[in-house]
């Protein structure tokens, strides 16, 4: 989180249009953050985008236009059965752009993102900066309202700055004093 990802997608869907080429903009229905059917980052950009909840519903949408990329954002949220359903379109010829976390709350993996990363031809592993030492963060953590405490995540659960922090190896909770 914090990291600059859908401002990235969306860097690339911009330059994709500049080059005359077809997008498709889809972003997972559980982030609502900037209104219904907009995708939007934590800098206060956004851009139409088709909210949906299920990667099947991929295949669907796609049934009959062919856009030359499809830009995905909150990959994590689709789950496992978004991996074979990217490799149908990528081998229907779609550039497929993905921007996602890769690890929960918890530092654990959040699937689908290292199957997808393993898989692909390209990957860009963003960072963050720790909200408590500007380190490169690459966990992030949810936040007590008014609390400098954090607790775990509910899974699927979006928020922003109000919700969770950034923060990196150090400061990770449930590090112990000899991993920091």
């Amino acid at each position: 989180m914090f990291a600059g990802k859908s401002q990235e997608l969306l860097r690339r869907v911009d330059r994709a249009r500049r080059a005359g080429r077809s997008v498709a903009v889809i972003g997972h229905q559980l982030d609502d953050r900037a209104g219904p059917q907009r995708l939007s980052t934590h800098t206060g950009e956004s851009l139409p985008a088709r909210m949906l909840s299920a990667p099947r519903e991929l295949l669907d949408l796609l049934g009959e236009e062919q856009p030359d990329l499809l830009a995905l954002d909150e990959a994590q949220f689709f789950g496992p059965g978004l991996v074979p359903v990217l490799e149908q379109l990528l081998e229907a010829g779609i550039d497929v752009h993905v921007a996602g976390l890769c690890v929960t709350y918890d530092a654990g993996p959040f699937t689908p993102l290292p199957e997808l990363m393993a898989s692909a031809e390209e990957v860009v592993k963003l960072t963050a900066v720790c909200a408590l030492c500007g380190a490169d963060a690459v966990f992030h953590e949810r936040l007590v309202a008014g609390a400098d405490d954090a607790l775990e995540a509910t899974p699927g659960q979006v928020g922003g700055a109000e919700t969770y922090r950034a923060v990196c190896r150090r400061h990770h909770r449930g590090r112990s004093a000899a991993t920091s």
